[in-house]
């Protein structure tokens, strides 16, 4: 099935989608949008574009697993973007994707404006991937 991955921001959210086989996660776009209702249709068009079938919204908790007030916008924005879309969406704890994605772009000595433009995609492929490893392997 092909998933579509989110990585919501309030300025700029990335977009990752993975292959029918649920293999390879790859990076998108970074959309630059800060109305939620124009985001879900841009996201809708996206998924429309790569057959899309599920969406994974990342969920960004708190280290010790409880939810602050991010998580309740992601929620929220989790409800308009299905019904704007009609898919399922399932929200997939996000804790450290952001940090782990800076750490591949040192890597791969990528900084500056280019690290800013891609470092929400690259999240929302790590987002993507923790969600197909858990569909997977039941972790």
């Amino acid at each position: 099935m092909v998933i579509l991955s989110v990585d919501y921001g309030r300025v700029r959210t990335g977009i990752a989608v993975c292959d029918k086989n649920e293999i390879i996660a790859s990076p998108v776009e970074v959309i630059k949008e800060v109305r939620q209702e124009v985001l879900a249709e841009k996201i809708s068009m996206l998924c429309r574009q790569k057959g899309a079938e599920q969406i994974v919204l990342g969920l960004p908790k708190n280290m010790d697993g409880t939810e602050g007030e991010s998580a309740l916008n992601v929620r929220a924005f989790s409800e308009i973007l299905q019904t704007v879309t009609g898919l399922p969406v399932v929200l997939q704890d996000e804790r450290g994707t952001t940090v782990t994605a800076y750490g591949y772009l040192d890597r791969t000595n990528t900084y500056g404006k280019k690290r800013k433009a891609i470092v929400d995609s690259v999240a929302a492929v790590i987002i993507l991937e923790d969600y197909l490893r858990y569909r997977r392997n039941g972790l």
